[in-house]
């Protein structure tokens, strides 16, 4: 599902895919695989764009992390983009993708498309081919449809922003 023109390589480190695309290094591990330093990098990066770039106040600590898995885009030592795959039961009845972000520094380059590609393969992978639900911000409807994403309700507000609930049907 990564773009067919560009280099990946993809391997295994204690059980965690790991592929690499042009310089940057997708992979994805479980809250208590995450080492201190990749967490506080997930938290620096959910902070600085939904607190402080987006001016909204909300509790990102919502007790969703321990169950989840945690996609990192790392370029060097940079983290460039995450996701956070919610398993089925906790956010909606199907797997979720949430929190998505990209690094500022590394906007407009396609990193944000090729994380949500990873980040459908991996939900793929390992909850099985099943339709995915996300809560997407209203203003990247377009961007989430380009990936095949329907939407399925009304704007509603979440934390003070636009939201559509949109779904990722599983075509089997």
């Amino acid at each position: 599902m990564l773009h067919a023109n560009m280099y990946y390589l993809p391997t295994f480190t204690n059980n965690i895919l790991l592929i690499q695309v042009n310089d940057i290094t997708f992979t994805y591990k479980s809250f208590s695989e995450l080492t201190p330093y990749e967490l506080y990098a997930i938290l620096q990066l959910r902070s600085e764009v939904f607190v402080v770039e987006q001016n909204c106040v909300f509790q990102d600590a919502d007790n969703k992390d321990q169950v989840s898995l945690h996609v990192m885009a790392w370029k060097n030592d940079l983290l460039a983009g995450y996701t956070r795959l919610v398993p089925a039961g906790v956010a909606y009845e199907e797997p979720s993708i949430g929190r998505v972000v990209t690094s500022p520094k590394v906007r407009q380059t396609g990193i944000g498309k090729l994380l949500m590609q990873y980040s459908i393969r991996t939900t793929y992978n390992v909850w099985g081919k099943t339709t995915i639900t996300i809560g997407a911000q209203f203003y990247l409807r377009n961007f989430y449809t380009s990936l095949g994403f329907k939407q399925c309700s009304d704007i509603y507000l979440e934390d003070g922003i636009q939201h559509i609930k949109m779904f990722l049907p599983d075509n089997s």
